[in-house]
């Protein structure tokens, strides 16, 4: 390629759209009305949708919901939400449903609407690849597992190939620890990046044998031949699943707001 159209495709993959999308379902089956419950005195999702938007690299952040009352209380903090169908089956297909109508050429960031101290440089680290490497369909994160994270079910674990792309995940150790000098254990951090043409493709796509055994969505994925590539990062962070982490956050926030989950 010449210089001259290097420097332009540059240019174009520096000035392509990356939208933050926060899926947020109001029926959660562990922790009914989860996205409002009241966190440090504000709803849950307004601390999620807080730190996604102190991540320098998105040109949006929106959350997306299939309820009023969540949409409601998103505009009253002065954020932007759109409301999506109750019966979409997972995060994945509530972020592909309302991405119909996004630009075709956008990278889309899957942030989970439970995750109230999600680092926002990790959230720019994911966007600033799906500029700069347009033909990495997936992109994820992981982090070293602690030893109680091995035979957490949990915890999902993920190996890499040489080339730092997954695998497999599986909620069970992996690599199984045979030898004594082993590879490092990696814990998956949920959080998903899609070029636009793959985001499309996966929610198009059927459940898979292995997606369905271990109940892990991104299994679908590399069923189906889509790579996603995983980023190495110091730490994962504490999410709400149940009451009893609601107020383990919350604590976490009285002590200054630590990132990293136990």
């Amino acid at each position: 390629m010449p210089p001259e159209e290097s420097a332009a495709a540059s240019s174009e993959s520096a000035t392509r759209l990356v939208i933050g999308a926060i899926p947020a379902r109001h029926g959660s089956s562990r922790l009914s009305g989860k996205p409002l419950r009241s966190l440090a005195g504000r709803p849950l999702i307004e601390h999620v949708y807080q730190r996604a938007s102190e991540a320098g690299q998105l040109d949006r952040v929106v959350v997306l919901t299939d309820d009023d009352r969540v949409a409601e209380a998103v505009d009253k903090f002065g954020g932007n939400a759109e409301l999506t169908p109750v019966d979409c089956a997972s995060g994945t297909d509530r972020v592909a449903w309302a991405a119909r109508k996004w630009p075709g050429d956008a990278a889309v960031i899957n942030i989970q609407g439970d995750e109230p101290l999600i680092d926002p440089e990790a959230i720019d680290r994911l966007a600033i690849h799906l500029r700069e490497h347009p033909d990495d369909p997936l992109i994820t994160l992981a982090t070293q597992a602690g030893a109680e994270d091995e035979q957490n079910p949990d915890v999902v674990k993920v190996v890499l190939d040489c080339q730092g792309y997954a695998m497999y995940f599986s909620r069970s150790p992996i690599p199984f620890p045979r030898n004594p000098v082993r590879a490092t254990t990696l814990r998956h951090i949920g959080i998903y990046g899609y070029q636009m043409g793959a985001l499309r493709r996966l929610a198009g796509l059927k459940p898979t044998p292995l997606e369905l055994t271990e109940s892990l969505e991104q299994l679908r994925a590399l069923e189906n031949g889509i790579a996603i590539r995983v980023m190495l990062v110091d730490h994962a962070w504490a999410g709400v699943d149940t009451m009893e982490d609601l107020q383990r956050v919350e604590a976490l926030l009285a002590k200054g707001g630590s990132a990293t989950s136990d």
